[in-house]
């Protein structure tokens, strides 16, 4: 119950929560399954994408804070973000999907003994589409069944988490001895973790470079990565592990939707872990209308109509659109 069980999200920044929007909805057919606010800044959007049902493991999330410059990339960073696809098939279609979105990728390779594709957005913004095919490890989430994307073919969760560092021997500490993470291969420079039952859905990838200018965050960087634990009994596992280690962290923090913990155990680099659940199907919101309305966990509810004159209104209703399943 207290290992970690794998990825729970990402949160990374976008310079437009519209142009985002549109890019995971109608590109990549990821589902918008929270339209909420970020709980430390309420003037800044705070999206969420995911699978059909809104599970931990499938979703990344994007800040678009106001006036942020572009990031500048270095070492001691989350480099990349993984997506998991159900087959080596499944990268040959989204080869043509990229080509037909003229979205920026390579081709298809081999990697860890995975086949992947890397692609990026209009941010720069980097990732990678790992096979399924020969994975061994963590089930993945579920296609969004009314998106764009056939669902043989589409995106189902999140897969391994790229990190740029310089300093292998601090960062093996923090994820073996701190996290309690399992190195399981290398590859080249690339060093691969697993944490729970292993596979595309638990793993994180270290690039090991030099040099020693570190990234900048901004509009096209990752903010974060959480991994799951199971429940608050977990968390407070965590919670006392990473006191008795000597880290500073920010204890239990409430975000509604799941239970956190912040805490950095390498320099520029945040970790969160966040509880499987309560999830984003709420009292709120049901199935058929995830992340159609502004959603405000309960203490901001009181400050509704101040919080909608503060973010500009975006069109994220699909309940009454059609998408045509796009074969190519």
């Amino acid at each position: 119950m207290k290992n970690l069980l794998g990825i729970h999200h990402v949160t990374a920044i976008t310079s437009s929560a519209e142009k985002i929007y549109d890019f995971y909805t109608n590109v990549l057919g990821m589902r918008l399954v929270k339209k909420t606010i970020n709980q430390d800044d309420i003037h800044t959007y705070h999206l969420f994408f995911a699978d059909d049902e809104g599970n931990p493991g499938t979703d990344i999330t994007f800040f678009d804070f106001s006036g942020i410059s572009q990031k500048i990339e270095g070492v001691n960073e989350i480099s990349r973000t993984g997506f998991r696809v159900t087959s080596d098939e499944a990268l040959e279609y989204w080869l043509k999907r990229f080509k037909k979105y003229q979205v920026v990728h390579e081709e298809v390779t081999e990697m860890l003994g995975k086949k992947v594709l890397y692609f990026e957005d209009f941010d720069e913004q980097k990732y990678a589409l790992f096979s399924d095919e020969t994975n061994v490890g963590v089930e993945s989430g579920k296609a969004w069944k009314k998106g764009p994307v056939p669902n043989e073919y589409a995106i189902t969760g999140l897969g391994p988490i790229f990190l740029r560092i310089n300093n292998l021997t601090a960062m093996h500490k923090a994820l073996v001895d701190g996290l309690e993470m399992r190195k399981s291969q290398v590859e080249g420079n690339l060093h691969l973790y697993e944490m729970g039952e292993g596979g595309n859905g638990a793993s994180v990838i270290l690039e090991v470079v030099e040099g020693t200018n570190r990234g900048v965050q901004g509009y096209g960087a990752v903010h974060h990565v959480a991994f799951r634990v199971k429940d608050e009994q977990a968390l407070s596992y965590w919670i006392k592990r990473i006191g008795m280690l000597g880290l500073s962290n920010s204890g239990h923090v409430d975000r509604f939707y799941f239970k956190s913990l912040y805490t950095r155990m390498y320099p520029g680099i945040l970790f969160e872990f966040a509880t499987d659940g309560p999830g984003f199907i709420d009292d709120e919101k049901d199935y058929e209308i995830l992340g159609e309305t502004l959603a405000l966990p309960p203490k901001f509810r009181h400050q509704r109509e101040y919080i909608e004159k503060l973010v500009r209104p975006i069109d994220t209703v699909r309940s009454n659109k059609v998408f045509e399943k796009e074969y190519l």
